[in-house]
């Protein structure tokens, strides 16, 4: 289907918007894709808080490089590119995930923050736990050393509690 050069400017606008807003960009080359396929895979992009949208390869060339993108990646065959909006990690890992186990797609790599990744790289992203995890454990790290200075501090304290304690128990039955 040819289009016009109206729609393709549009189409390249919209591009540029989609990598503006993104934090990383990820290609899955895909054949014999069925609606079936393309909808399951939205919906875990959705999830994620991305976005996935099948493109003109030669018109994504383009509005990559006029986003300032550089070592664009191969954009041979068909492709499906993600546009991870919040959680980089977790488009990564649907995207591992859909290439893992599908003869359907097969992972092209992608770029974080504008700087290219083999598939290698995004599939050890995909490997990092969650956002939400991430920063649980970020937490406990900061909060340990805190945590351990009140207890230093509270424990001469409690070590008296404990001695008046025993001795006013040590006390009690003698004088009954």
């Amino acid at each position: 289907m040819a289009f016009s050069k109206k729609q393709k400017t549009k189409m390249i606008s919209d591009y540029e918007i989609w990598l503006g807003k993104s934090q990383a960009v990820f290609m899955l080359e895909y054949k014999k894709m069925t609606m079936k396929d393309i909808d399951a895979l939205r919906a875990k992009v959705r999830e994620t808080g991305s976005e996935a949208h099948i493109v003109k390869n030669t018109l994504m060339k383009l509005a990559m490089t006029n986003a300032g993108y550089k070592d664009i990646v191969k954009t041979e065959g068909t492709l499906l590119v993600g546009f991870a909006y919040s959680d980089a990690p977790a488009l990564a890992k649907v995207f591992a995930d859909a290439s893992k186990n599908s003869e359907i797609f097969k992972l092209r790599g992608g770029f974080l923050d504008k700087q290219p990744l083999s598939m290698e790289q995004v599939k050890a992203l995909a490997d990092l736990p969650p956002l939400p995890v991430m920063r649980a454990t970020l937490l406990g790290v900061l909060q340990a050393p805190a945590s351990k200075l009140v207890r230093t501090l509270a424990e001469p304290a409690r070590s008296l509690a404990a001695v008046v304690k025993a001795y006013s128990d040590q006390g009690a039955p003698q004088a009954a």
